[in-house]
């Protein structure tokens, strides 16, 4: 149990975190929210040791072993699974001491550990781990350093996964992954057997990973049951009682105040004006509801629509410089109301894709018709490091208005969302949040007919989130998105595009429908990810109409049954397997044959770990069969 006592914090002399309290049972999943800069990393830094609290304190039970995601992995010669089976520190520890151990009881104390801690089936797990966050089979052999910042973040967290400590704080775990990666994650946390925190902006995420909420707000620690959008109804129901309570605590010590001031003279009054008097001095004053409005985005598209379609691609091929293309035999189209979402793991092409779109990579092959005159926005997330750092937003715009009067340069910053008191700020100090609205601000300035979005959300907070949403819902042009925010793509569009297996191509199904194609593709082996693959499985479905459910259930529920009577076996093997090994003498008397019973132990672990897998990605199969 995670306990937190009157705990005050502060930082770089501002204080964020105000005499809170929380106590967090174990087992708990929750999900850490608040508004950008509230202080939920602060009390990461708090709950670590990391940074010392100015008053209270956090009580954590002796020997409770707490995770979370280094800043990156190193990027060393040594493979990815290497990095991740190293992350258990205790195994490498015993594993190393099994080599050189010559007492026989010691050696019996390190497999009995080792057994206690599934060590056996470390390479599976830790595989498994790696595969569900997109790394294949050839990618875990391959060296850290050959991967780039991004992919090294998701073998850092891989890592802290693997290790399974006692309380996993994860802070924005998403915002270097994919939508794939982002759905695997949340069946991975909603099934972790242990404490988890995690800070995330991401509605799906805090949906359907966690069990509970802590809102950071006002300087406080509020823990609320439920997943997000519970959270926001018993808030919105509590700020509405408090309203109503505010504003009849109000209207009686307005009737006692006139009250004492009428009849205070009197002396027939004077008592009773005492009264009231002593009264109003024990009424605690009611907190006024404090609601912390986000400002709107605002995309304006051009007043002339240009016909459809606005964009069409026959047989075109890109990529970069002399390299193989990236994506080849590209045949779409894009017409004026069009809202469509780039599914597809990091990697595959999307961002390639939203760049031909752009302009900015020309095609190597093929056809590409644009609409006369059409105009296109695009915004990509690394492309806050394109802004001027020592200009202000007020700047930026100047460039683009040179002619016009300053209150209408500040208005239109204002549009962008940015308060008065940012407008002047240099970029370099504004917060992620500040210089995204700027950079899509800028982007979308000239009123464009296509808007490309890639990966607009990471640095917005949950309500900010909301404003874009509504603000593509507005917008009259076409959109091109690509996120990992779920929420967000459900919300916002109307088709879905995969870029997979070197081209792109249109999705008939829907988010949850993909979800189960990814799942079951990350457990399976390489094989089965071809088989069941989204873009496959877009053409089996155009090509066969789906067949009867009890047609399709049979097969599944034939292999769910051979899998429980293997799982059976296995365990009644390895129990067995234990038993012989937790024997007294059992190393000391043939260590030759306790070897050997310690790998087939090993063996059988790792085989119940597989087939335990498969039957829970067959259960989910089967489930979602059954509607």
């Amino acid at each position: 149990m995670l306990q937190i006592n009157d705990l005050s914090a502060r930082v770089a002399g501002r204080l964020l975190i105000d005499h809170a309290s929380l106590t967090l049972p174990d087992g708990a999943k929750a999900g850490l929210v608040g508004r950008n800069g509230a202080g939920k990393s602060t009390l990461f830094r708090v709950i670590t040791g990391e940074l010392a609290s100015e008053s209270g304190s956090v009580q954590i039970p002796k020997g409770m072993r707490i995770g979370q995601v280094l800043q990156e992995a190193p990027g060393t010669s040594e493979s990815l699974l290497e990095i991740v089976l190293a992350a258990d520190e205790e195994r490498m520890a015993l594993l190393a001491e099994a080599e050189t151990a010559t007492d026989p009881t010691r050696i019996a104390d390190i497999h009995l550990r080792l057994n206690d801690i599934d060590a056996y089936s470390a390479e599976a797990r830790a595989g498994a781990i790696l595969s569900g966050l997109g790394f294949d089979a050839e990618a875990q052999a391959r060296p850290v350093s050959s991967f780039s910042g991004g992919w090294r973040m998701r073998v850092a967290l891989a890592a802290v996964l693997f290790s399974q400590p006692d309380l996993l704080l994860l802070d924005e775990p998403t915002n270097y992954l994919d939508l794939e990666g982002t759905l695997w994650l949340e069946t991975f946390v909603a099934r972790y057997p242990h404490t988890v925190i995690v800070i995330s902006h991401d509605r799906d995420v805090l949906n359907n990973a966690v069990n509970s909420i802590i809102h950071l707000d006002q300087l406080k620690l509020v823990y609320y049951r439920g997943d997000y959008d519970s959270f926001e109804r018993q808030r919105a129901e509590k700020l509405e009682l408090q309203q109503k309570a505010k504003v009849k605590q109000d209207a009686a010590r307005a009737h006692m105040e006139a009250f004492v001031e009428r009849f205070r003279a009197k002396a027939s009054k004077a008592r009773q004006a005492q009264s009231r008097l002593k009264a109003l001095e024990k009424m605690k004053p009611l907190a006024s509801v404090i609601e912390d409005h986000v400002a709107p985005f605002a995309f304006d598209a051009g007043e002339r629509r240009p016909a459809s379609p606005i964009v069409r691609m026959d047989d075109v091929a890109v990529g970069y410089g002399d390299a193989t293309p990236i994506l080849k035999r590209v045949t779409v189209r894009i017409d004026t109301d069009d809202r469509i979402a780039l599914l597809g793991a990091n990697g595959n092409g999307k961002s390639t894709f939203a760049k031909l779109l752009a302009a900015q990579l020309s095609a190597r092959s093929g056809e590409i018709v644009k609409a006369p005159g059409l105009k296109v926005a695009f915004f990509a997330q690394h492309q806050i490091d394109d802004l001027r750092p020592d200009e202000s937003a007020v700047e930026h715009v100047r460039r683009l208005m040179p002619d016009a009067p300053e209150a209408k340069v500040r208005a239109k910053v204002a549009r962008m969302g940015l308060a008065t008191a940012k407008m002047d700020t240099k970029a370099d100090a504004l917060s992620g949040g500040e210089k995204a609205r700027l950079l899509m601000g800028l982007a979308t300035f000239g009123e464009p007919d296509l808007l490309i979005l890639d990966e607009p959300t990471n640095h917005l907070d949950i309500d900010s989130r909301e404003a874009l949403v509504r603000a593509l819902n507005e917008y009259e042009g076409a959109v091109i998105l690509i996120s990992h925010d779920r929420h967000m793509v459900e919300a916002t569009v109307d088709r879905l595009w995969i870029v997979a297996d070197g081209t792109v191509s249109k999705f008939d199904g829907d988010l949850d429908e993909y979800k189960q194609i990814v799942l079951s593709a990350r457990r399976g082996g390489k094989k089965d990810k071809e088989k069941d693959s989204p873009r496959e499985a877009a053409r089996s479905r155009e090509a066969t109409p789906p067949p009867p459910k009890r047609i399709a259930l049979g097969p599944i529920q034939k292999e769910l049954r051979n899998l429980e009577s293997r799982i059976e076996k296995l365990q009644t093997q390895t129990a067995a397997l234990d038993k012989r090994m937790a024997a007294p003498g059992f190393f000391e008397k043939d260590p030759r044959k306790a070897g050997e019973v310690s790998r087939e132990r090993e063996t059988a672990g790792q085989q119940l770990a597989e087939a335990e897998e498969r039957w829970l990605s067959l259960s989910a199969e089967h489930e979602a069969a059954l509607g």
